[in-house]
């Protein structure tokens, strides 16, 4: 996965105030990846080489990598979730890994978005693949993740009213969302909290309309998304694929900009360019593209 800003060619939250943080080894006690005995052998350690704890424990063999990377993400007050716990899809990288690769590549793409986009007082962004399969959808889901564990209020909406993922990847059921919303049927509130991540609320799609154009189209949408997004930092929108239709160029004249994801050895570079070419023909800016290596 890789990262470009804005160009033509496609290629934490700290422990409380007065509140004084767990030591690391305790963390790793408290989650049975050290006994007391280990704990012991690596203090002795700490006393001769100039290591950190977590870097002798490591040495000793007595944990692993990703033991500590949870303690970490522990002791920094970084949302995440245990590998074992199966409450969300494993699709969601920067919920059950802290550390690696794929993790390091999504905080750089948040990084990207801070200073390109949200940094300049803007607060929501499309999200649009050109074709089904593209990784779209994992790629929003997986940096409102990132997003919240940046400490923003972050809401991750599932626009795509064609082949609807977000609520099976957020394990959230078939429940009212975005097309309901429109319809006036619901209120804002219809945004799940995540529990796993305080900073996170998810709006899935809800109800597949007949025809999602007419409903994106529709003048009091614009309204109806800025009355939905005024209580967050970051959102983030979902959108059914390019081929699929223009539901993704609609909603990115609506918010004013959008991340284009492409998939390698996939994407038709004439799709992308006719997308990137409608983005600007409707006054809406194409903040960077995304190329999904796998």
């Amino acid at each position: 996965m890789s990262y470009s800003p804005n160009v033509a060619k496609f290629t934490s939250g700290l422990s409380p105030v007065n509140e004084e943080p767990k030591r690391l080894g305790h963390l790793l006690q408290e989650a049975g990846k050290l006994t007391i005995v280990d704990t012991d052998r690596v203090l002795q350690v700490q006393k001769t080489e100039n290591l950190r704890f977590g870097e002798i424990a490591l040495k000793l063999g007595v944990i692993n990598e990703l033991d500590l990377h949870q303690a970490l993400a522990r002791q920094f007050s970084i949302p995440g979730i245990a590998p074992d716990d199966a409450c969300l899809s494993a699709e969601l990288v920067a919920a059950y890994q802290p550390a690696g690769g794929q993790i390091e590549q999504l905080r750089a793409i948040r990084g990207q978005l801070m200073l390109r986009w949200f940094s300049k007082g803007h607060k929501a962004l499309v999200i649009a693949g050109i074709d089904a399969g593209d990784g779209a959808s994992y790629l929003a889901a997986n940096l409102a993740v990132v997003f919240s564990q940046l400490g923003e209020r972050t809401l991750l909406i599932d626009a795509d009213l064609r082949r609807p993922r977000q609520h099976t990847v957020f394990n959230l059921g078939n429940r009212p969302g975005l097309s309901d919303f429109l319809a006036g049927r619901i209120d804002s509130s219809a945004a799940t909290r995540i529990s796993a991540f305080p900073r996170l609320a998810v709006l899935t799609a809800g109800a597949v309309p007949p025809n999602s154009v007419e409903l994106l189209a529709r003048p009091a949408t614009a309204p109806q998304l800025e009355a939905l997004t005024r209580n967050y930092d970051v959102v983030l929108i979902d959108t059914a694929a390019t081929a699929d239709g223009t539901d993704g160029a609609i909603l990115a004249a609506r918010i004013g900009g959008a991340l284009m994801v492409l998939r390698q050895d996939h994407t038709r570079l004439a799709a992308a360019a006719a997308f990137h070419t409608n983005l600007e023909s409707n006054g809406a800016v194409l903040v960077g593209t995304v190329l999904n290596q796998h």
